[in-house]
């Protein structure tokens, strides 16, 4: 049956940033295993291989990608900057550990070097810093106590004498409402977040520019995001970040039938929608990431997130959250895992990489808004162009509907 679709380039509905795109590095080691696969290899913060050649030039395609350092061991990783106190070493597997590993080091060198390939390729960089440190467990999973912002601080001290740019310091990963390994309350979180803009407001204040603070980077939960919000205040708090894996565990045999199924991914709809009432009430001006999603948990799922029909997933999931006002969002990973843009060992582009890219390349900040008579198994998505021209996406998940 023939179908309409209206492209209303009038009005605009929501807007991105021009830099929308994003990709996340992580911190697990290569022996991070999920449902007998182990999928990282050497794709860390601390063990990239391969740093300066492949990777390079998938970066250098973007001119600027956005870059979020960080993942779930981020809460443990010290830094080898000042008086550290401990030796400098790298995660290894620890029986009661956080998740199952020890803390680890992220040593100055290291730094330096990613640094450098940040530099050459024009990078964005975020980056997550550990928000337990000096806390002790409580009982189950939260955590309570001070945060001991010393590490955090000497580490940042040291990155702006090199002169390293950093665009958002991101506070913690995960650790919002009952957590995923540990969670803290929103009264001690936000307390802490106040520290930490301190901290950036001294430092930074020979600096032409001021990085931005960024939290909580966890699964949203209304009541502790809007408690966050109220404590924290304006001027404080400038992007509420979260994350989303709104397909469920990489081992599920349904994955690629909820790719497939639009009424399943606009379930996550109602996320976005009370995420957005919820910053209009408590915190009107803080922005919006998504600043990890990488669409099935436990490091994706495997010949599936990373072959073509995750883009129906992926595609959706970037015009959706645009359509929401988020500002950016950050693809978990850019190399590591299944759901990964780049393959871990070749560094060859996955499919999801050509789709970023074509986003990137094309889809303007200005969303439009877009009504039609066609099928929900057919689904639009416009934008202006970075030409002013509009951009339609177009995602077919009837396959039998003619375009």
């Amino acid at each position: 049956m023939p179908a309409t679709v209206v492209v209303d380039g009038t009005i605009t509905v929501a807007e991105t940033d021009e830099n929308y795109v994003c990709a996340t590095i992580d911190w697990w080691p290569h022996d991070k295993c999920d449902y007998n696969h182990c999928p990282w290899e050497y794709t860390s913060v601390v063990n990239l291989v391969g740093l300066c050649n492949s990777s390079a030039s998938s970066l250098d395609a973007f001119r600027p990608l956005r870059i979020r350092i960080g993942g779930s061991l981020q809460d443990q990783v010290l830094y080898d900057v000042g008086n550290l106190g401990s030796p400098c070493h790298s995660f290894f597997k620890m029986k009661g550990g956080l998740f199952g590993f020890s803390k680890g080091c992220l040593n100055m060198d290291r730094w330096d070097a990613l640094n450098n390939l940040f530099s050459k390729t024009g990078a964005i960089i975020s980056f997550g810093l550990n928000a337990l440190h000096g806390r002790h467990k409580i009982k189950n999973k939260v955590w309570g106590g001070p945060w001991n912002s010393t590490n955090a601080h000497d580490f940042i001290s040291y990155t702006i004498s090199k002169g390293y740019k950093i665009e958002a310091w991101e506070f913690g990963n995960e650790l919002s409402g009952t957590g995923i390994g540990a969670s803290v309350s929103a009264d001690t979180y936000a307390k802490d977040v106040v520290k930490l803009n301190e901290i950036v407001d001294a430092l930074y204040k020979n600096s032409n520019k001021k990085p931005s603070i960024m939290a909580p980077g966890g699964f949203f939960e209304q009541g502790w995001f809007a408690k966050l919000l109220k404590i924290t205040g304006p001027g404080t708090l400038n992007t509420v970040s979260h994350h989303m894996y709104n397909l469920g565990a990489g081992v599920d045999h349904h994955l690629i039938e909820h790719i497939l199924d639009p009424y399943y991914l606009s379930k996550v709809s109602k996320t976005f929608s009370s995420l957005s009432q919820t910053i209009q009430q408590n915190g009107p001006w803080a922005s919006v990431w998504v600043e990890k999603s990488g669409g099935a948990f436990n490091s994706g799922g495997f010949h599936v997130s990373d072959t073509f029909v995750n883009s129906f997933w992926y595609l959706d999931q970037l015009g959706m959250a645009a359509a929401y006002n988020t500002k950016v969002y950050c693809r978990q990973t850019l190399v590591g895992g299944h759901y990964s843009l780049l393959n871990t060992t070749t560094f060859v582009p996955n499919p999801d990489y050509y789709s970023a890219l074509l986003w990137h390349r094309l889809m303007g900040k200005t969303v439009l808004g877009v009504t039609t008579t066609a099928s929900p198994y057919l689904r639009y998505y416009a934008h202006c162009s970075k030409g002013r021209v509009s951009v339609l996406l177009t995602l077919n998940y009837g396959f039998l509907f003619l375009l």
